[in-house]
């Protein structure tokens, strides 16, 4: 795993976004136009799911990563539902038995060198999906033991959770940002 310590702001973002402000300044620049601006936007978050709703996604992601950090395979796929999508922005579409294999390879392969995730604080975030379940993004940390060193990355993660005869599983997952 190599360390991601990319900046948050890119430069690719500003190409694009410097390509909107030319258009714009080239389109508010002819004799006619007039660029009516909108207001302002809060920098504020929705608000997110009841504090009931966030801490039952959280609990249930610390304890699916418990498993995680344990390498318990066996536990760890009970957190995950039979129709499972896994998206990953290297390693394309898994199904669920693609996913369980590839986490006991990957807990194989690291027996020995520490491989735990960390949830990145204060990036959690919860939102509910009105008859289905509910949507959990953050940030978190993947370290293990190489040559002697540490090695990190942060990378960026969305579960969707599913309530289904009181038993909540992750549907889908998006990992990307690596």
């Amino acid at each position: 795993m190599s360390s991601n310590s990319r900046s948050p702001i890119r430069s690719r973002s500003f190409g694009r976004v410097g390509a909107l402000l030319a258009t714009v300044a080239l389109a508010g620049s002819s004799a006619c136009t007039t660029v009516k601006l909108l207001p302002p936007v809060p920098a504020v978050a929705k608000a997110p799911a009841s504090p009931e709703l966030y801490r039952t996604i959280a609990r249930l992601d610390s304890a699916m990563f418990v498993a995680f950090n344990q390498h318990d395979a066996d536990k760890l796929q009970t957190y995950f539902a039979e129709d499972l999508e896994f998206y990953h922005d290297k390693g394309g579409l898994s199904d669920f038995r693609q996913t369980m294999d590839a986490f006991r390879r990957l807990f194989d392969q690291n027996k020995t060198t520490g491989l735990n995730r960390q949830l990145v604080p204060g990036t959690l975030e919860v939102f509910p999906i009105d008859g289905y379940g509910a949507v959990e993004t953050y940030e978190h940390r993947f370290c293990h033991v190489e040559n002697g060193r540490d090695d990190c990355g942060t990378f960026k993660n969305m579960m969707v959770w599913r309530l289904k005869d009181g038993r909540w599983q992750v549907t889908r997952v998006v990992s990307y940002d690596h």
